[in-house]
């Protein structure tokens, strides 16, 4: 296990800075998410912290150890760091076991070493009786077993691992990310986690940066996240808040096109420029509130959402399942809203 620093971090490719002034610190044995949209900059962050990439500017350590930085530029292999990618990356001519040995024999180890530390990788990832397989032979899942046996299998101080669940089907992603998370608190490697799914990085995150366009806009706990997102873009990444431009008005919000929502009580702040965020399920239909009209109702089991159109977007609210049907007018009151002033 290893700490890891990163402090002031800029990178950018031509004339596109794609990440600016990133500063993060995790702690050892810790698993942060670096969350965000395709393009917001964390999987280069994630790339330079493995030493696939320089950064232009800023200061990488790992357990301490200066790895990056002005005249340091400490390679991959030398860092201690174990990778697993979103495309496996394992070699189709080799068998799993021999995939997984591959970094310990490249250290040239006793062949008996090799073995034990290979069988005790597969048992981690319940791969033991598969390991004469080739890659062909395996399904999805399993072939990212292998990759995470790999990754782990010499000891590594820190785990990078880079939208690892994103080729699977959404069975194998909730399977494979359990086994994540089982493995994480086996081992307690350090652990450092791409994704642009928020169900992930919720389900899996001591702690989650959120970034946009190559800044960090929020680190936090899921829980703190969730319920106290610092900006607009943070609620409506995490949790898909509702959001919509405005202004607080005698009480209410008030959107451009006149959209009128009482404010709850607890939300009540002055007059001016606001951006209203809202949750789906802290929205109600009753009998009081904003008429709007129907646009669609989708039944989720448990549950049903609402969809009303409002300035352009789509006003989303979950809720018990109820009768209702298309262009229908229903009230929609506000139970509990954040406001973000602007201006």
């Amino acid at each position: 296990m290893a700490a890891i620093s990163l402090e002031g971090l800029f990178k950018s490719y031509g004339a596109t800075q794609v990440v600016r002034g990133l500063s993060l610190d995790v702690r050892e044995g810790e698993l942060v998410s670096l969350l965000g949209p395709s393009g917001c900059g964390k999987t280069t962050t994630l790339r330079m912290l493995a030493g696939l990439e320089h950064p232009d500017a800023g200061v990488i350590r790992i357990g301490g150890e200066t790895v990056a930085g002005p005249g340091v530029r400490v390679p991959p292999e030398k860092r201690g760091l174990g990778m697993v990618f979103q495309s496996y990356a394992v070699w189709p001519h080799r068998t799993v076991e021999q995939n997984v040995a591959y970094p310990l024999t490249l250290r040239r180890l006793p062949k008996a070493e090799v073995a034990t530390r290979v069988r005790e990788a597969l048992r981690w990832v319940r791969l033991e009786g598969l390991a004469s397989r080739r890659p062909h032979e395996l399904s999805g899942g399993q072939l990212q077993r292998v990759a995470l046996a790999r990754a782990l299998v010499a000891g590594p101080r820190v785990l990078l691992l880079d939208e690892p669940l994103s080729n699977l089907d959404a069975a194998l992603r909730e399977e494979l990310r359990a086994e994540i998370a089982a493995l994480r608190a086996r081992l307690g490697t350090t652990m450092v986690f791409v994704t642009h799914d928020q169900g992930e990085a919720l389900a899996l995150s001591d702690r989650i940066a959120v970034l946009n366009r190559g800044v960090i806009e929020q680190v936090d706990t899921p829980e703190v996240l969730y319920h106290e997102p610092a900006t607009p873009f943070v609620a409506g990444f995490v949790g898909g808040a509702n959001v919509l431009e405005g202004e607080v008005r005698d009480g209410a919000f008030l959107t451009p096109g006149g959209t009128r929502f009482p404010l709850p009580p607890e939300c009540r702040a002055s007059d001016g420029p606001s951006t209203l965020v809202v949750r789906p399920e802290d929205l109600d239909l009753g009998e009081h509130g904003t008429p709007l009209p129907l646009s669609a109702r989708l039944f989720l089991g448990h549950a049903a959402e609402y969809r009303f159109p409002v300035d352009g977007t789509l006003l989303r609210v979950v809720g018990p399942p109820r009768e209702a049907r298309a262009s229908q007018i229903l009230h929609v009151q506000l139970r509990k809203a954040r406001l973000f002033h602007r201006g």
